[in-house]
């Protein structure tokens, strides 16, 4: 039954390379390797359709109807990736488009790029879906390896068989910065961990849906503990805003937490509106306000792209999807001074 299988010595020969070479790009160990010698070796890989020993019987064939999904293992979750509740939601959806389909679900989570060319040459996968990365982790992953990917909940440049799949966060920020505004809120303030890519994008349209100009940033640790210490440093600066609009649900309810801590009223003081309405924002008080974007929607999109690239059809490069703002109880009209 194997005796037709592709060896690792058959690739090397063919190629005129070292076995050794050969197992590197395999396993992803590129670094001493040039980008056109990685090229040639996966070109050929994906040609001869080889199949690593330790999955041979369950991928001997020449679709493995497996979806990899890869999330950035971020040192902002600190070792609790998967149960982020923006993660989690998509993973969820995911799954459920991607067995509808007949095909199966593999997730891996990691930091380092290298792993993924691993992951895919490891288990012959059909596609993939990344969440989380940064651009030149795309750009890299397209020259190292050719299996079609949509990136999901990121930013890269436009390239061929990469599909992006973004949201308007420049919208979802303005429409929260507006309503602010309608409320009668005059001083604001945007918190995020950087201010780059999306985030960055949701901090400018909320500074102009609420007034160019009028609105402020602060930059907030990544870590929980050093997040709670630096809000009690800056405890009577956020004291300052009737408005704060968190980039994340995650920070938006921890914001809350805190807030609730030191008796401050939510949103009878502050008024806080998060980004990505996942679960967690009606099971907290009070309900949190939130940029909805359509997860299920997203993930058919995602399933849909990598078809079209599979079968080499002709497609856009990626698309933006709408966002909606979902008001609740954490937010309200601005409340008069005392005295």
């Amino acid at each position: 039954m194997n005796e037709h299988r592709v060896r690792i010595c058959d690739i090397a020969k063919e190629l005129g390379l070292s076995t050794a070479t050969i197992s590197n790009v395999l396993h992803g160990k590129t670094g001493k390797v040039s980008d056109r010698t990685v090229q040639r070796v996966q070109a050929l890989l994906e040609e001869r359709q080889y199949i690593p020993s330790m999955a041979g019987i369950l991928l001997a064939r020449n679709d493995s109807r497996i979806i990899g999904v890869v999330v950035n293992d971020h040192e902002k979750y600190e070792s609790h990736t998967l149960e982020d509740v923006f993660i989690a939601a998509s993973l969820n959806h995911l799954l459920a488009e991607i067995e509808k389909r007949g095909l199966f679900m593999m997730i891996k989570k990691t930091r380092a790029i290298e792993e993924i060319i691993k992951f895919a040459s490891m288990w012959n996968l059909d596609g993939l879906v990344l969440l989380g990365f940064c651009r030149q982790d795309y750009a890299y992953l397209r020259n190292h390896m050719r299996i079609p990917f949509v990136v999901y909940d990121g930013y890269c440049e436009t390239a061929h068989r990469i599909y992006n799949i973004t949201i308007d966060n420049y919208d979802g920020g303005f429409q929260v910065g507006a309503f602010f505004r309608q409320q009668g809120h005059s001083h604001a303030l945007c918190i995020s961990d950087n201010q780059d890519c999306m985030d960055a994008e949701r901090y400018h349209g909320f500074c102009d849906g609420f007034a160019p100009g009028s609105a402020e940033f602060m930059l907030i640790p990544m870590k929980k503990t050093h997040r709670r210490q630096f809000y009690l440093d800056c405890f009577e600066r956020l004291l300052e805003f009737s408005a704060v609009f968190a980039v994340s649900d995650y920070y938006a309810i921890d914001l809350i937490h805190f807030l609730n801590e030191q008796n401050i009223s939510v949103p009878g003081h502050i008024s806080v509106a998060g980004f990505d309405d996942t679960p967690m924002c009606t099971q907290i008080s009070p309900t949190l306000t939130s940029v909805r974007q359509d997860v299920a929607l997203r993930a058919r999109i995602a399933m849909d792209a990598l078809h079209a690239l599979k079968e080499n059809r002709e497609t856009e490069t990626g698309i933006m999807l709408p966002v909606t703002l979902i008001k609740r109880d954490s937010t309200g009209p601005k409340q008069p001074a005392d005295g």
